[in-house]
């Protein structure tokens, strides 16, 4: 039975009392996603170099791009599903094996067939990251904690983009494009070590104080019973996490898969020097998936409801992207590093908070398989996004078409997720949609 966390008269006790480990498993979701994103971008870092050995187009970029997509979407629904039955101890560990193993096997390639077979794995493996870090989160931390919670795991993945063009250029002068591709993906194992040894259940963690695990089980137990997947697809709650990932997912894969192609073509930038601006967009994105988990957080802590917390913080959020529209026609390289770093910064800030929805609005036990659903519907999007970037750089040349659509998508994501559940209500699952 969960044990009530009970703070007393003065609220500023329990915030010393309360015990950390829960932040020490928020540190081992954020180094993953750190990795995760290191080996998901150096493909996009290493473009020029690759296009030039390769004589590839737009298009066949394009289509490298899309396999990884595709098995993003195949590998979200899979894992969503995984993680809820495995766990996040074991579906997490499967899914590291896998993208680990397929990162390196990109070190192998030929062709750009080879590449597409390599990044397909990569996509399996890789679409376990957030399905298992979001079950973690909804595991070991309450309600009101875990946004912001989910903000920091998710500056992991700015971290990572931020540290590919930084490393990259030091892999391969010295040790050529391959063994830039061997190392990140060992490095996956490393953290799988930590991994297996560390996480455990809150109530199977030895070093976790009686008033620690109160805490984490502050909020009311969910109803007995195992949740089938389907039926969830009739709930407006599921439909509001989905597509608001169909919506934004896209913006964020064309930012990570074509930025540094940007700036090589807009600025004549190359890859020993387009790392700095790419770090500082990271950098910035930093700051704003960790604001905007903390925004969120900090307003229901003082009394807002979930409902007008986490949409005011998106609203926010939404408001600092259209500016992006600008940056393809500015001259200046900083100028634009600004301007998408804005963007890409209330992006994470609007996706740490996107993230917590489906906690927010279905009982624990259901929260892998909604990750599963949105993370399926986004990368579909971002099929959809990659194929036609390439298709409108081989056809004009121009990026700013992309850059109209990306300042667009966050206030229509908003307008399309307040519609759906204008008030948060959790959804019932009940009679088909579990069985006791």
């Amino acid at each position: 039975m969960a044990k009530t966390f009970v703070e007393g008269a003065d609220s500023r006790a329990p915030k010393l009392s309360v015990g950390r480990v829960r932040w020490g498993i928020c540190a081992l979701l954020f180094f993953a996603t750190t990795i995760n994103y290191i080996d998901r971008q150096m493909i996009s870092v290493l473009k020029p170099t690759l296009q030039a050995q390769y004589g590839w187009d737009e298009t066949t970029y394009a289509n490298i791009v899309f396999s990884f997509q595709l098995a993003y979407a195949i590998g979200y629904v899979v894992f969503g599903r995984l993680v809820d039955k495995l766990g996040a101890r074991f579906g997490y560990s499967l899914a590291a094996f896998i993208w680990g193993v397929a990162a390196m096997a990109h070190a192998g390639a030929n062709s750009a067939w080879h590449f597409m077979i390599a990044r397909f794995a990569l996509g399996i493996g890789e679409s376990g990251n957030f399905p298992a870090g979001v079950k973690a989160v909804a595991e070991w931390f309450p309600k009101k904690e875990r946004a912001f919670a989910v903000g920091i795991f998710n500056a992991g993945a700015n971290i990572g983009a931020i540290l590919t063009p930084l490393i990259a250029p030091f892999l391969v002068i010295w040790f050529g494009w391959r063994a830039a591709f061997l190392f990140t993906g060992a490095i996956v194992f490393v953290w799988l070590a930590f991994w297996w040894t560390i996480y455990r259940r809150p109530r199977e963690k030895k070093n976790l104080s009686e008033t620690e695990l109160a805490y984490i089980e502050a909020d009311p137990a969910d109803a007995p019973g195992e949740v089938k997947w389907l039926p969830l697809l009739r709930h407006r709650q599921t439909w509001a996490y989905a597509l608001g990932k169909f919506l934004i997912d896209p913006v964020w894969w064309f930012f990570l898969f074509w930025l540094p192609d940007f700036f090589s073509k807009q600025h004549g930038l190359d890859l020993k020097t387009f790392g700095p601006p790419l770090a500082a967009i990271y950098i910035i994105s930093d700051i704003g998936s960790v604001g905007g988990g903390w925004l969120s957080s900090a307003l229901i802590k003082r009394g807002w409801s979930v409902n007008a917390g986490r949409k005011t913080a998106m609203l926010v959020c939404a408001l600092c992207v259209p500016p992006v529209m600008l940056a393809p026609g500015v001259d200046n390289v900083w100028a634009a590093v600004l301007l998408i770093g804005l963007a890409t910064a209330a992006h994470q800030g609007f996706s740490a908070n996107l993230y917590t929805l489906p906690s927010d609005l279905f009982p624990r036990k259901a929260v892998g398989a909604i990750i599963g659903i949105g993370g399926t519907l986004g990368a579909v999007g971002g099929m959809f996004m990659a194929k036609f970037t390439g298709w409108v750089l081989d056809a004009t040349g121009s990026y700013m078409p992309m850059f109209v659509i990306a300042g667009s998508m966050y206030l229509i994501a908003l307008v399309v997720i307040h519609l759906l559940v204008p008030r948060f209500e959790e959804a019932r699952l009940a009679g088909a949609d579990a069985t006791t």
